[in-house]
């Protein structure tokens, strides 16, 4: 289902969706700084990914850990 959601995205983007599921799958709560350290990415870039993917419907913001903290929609 997740390779289904992520057909649209370009290959890099991908492939960024792909190494942080890999790291976080569904259980694990995640937040821009752990996707700045794993991808190599700046914070902007991180924010956006992470807005494109919760517009795309494959992460969800989780509330009780913090502002701006999200995991896989399972």
């Amino acid at each position: 289902m997740l390779l289904e959601k992520g057909k649209d995205f370009a290959i890099k983007t991908a492939v960024h969706i792909r190494r942080m599921f890999e790291k976080f799958g569904y259980d694990e709560v995640f937040g821009r700084s752990a996707v700045t350290e794993l991808l190599g990415l700046k914070n902007l870039s991180a924010s956006k990914l992470l807005s494109n993917l919760v517009q795309a419907d494959i992460i969800e913001p989780v509330s009780g850990y913090g502002k701006g903290k999200y995991k896989f929609k399972s």
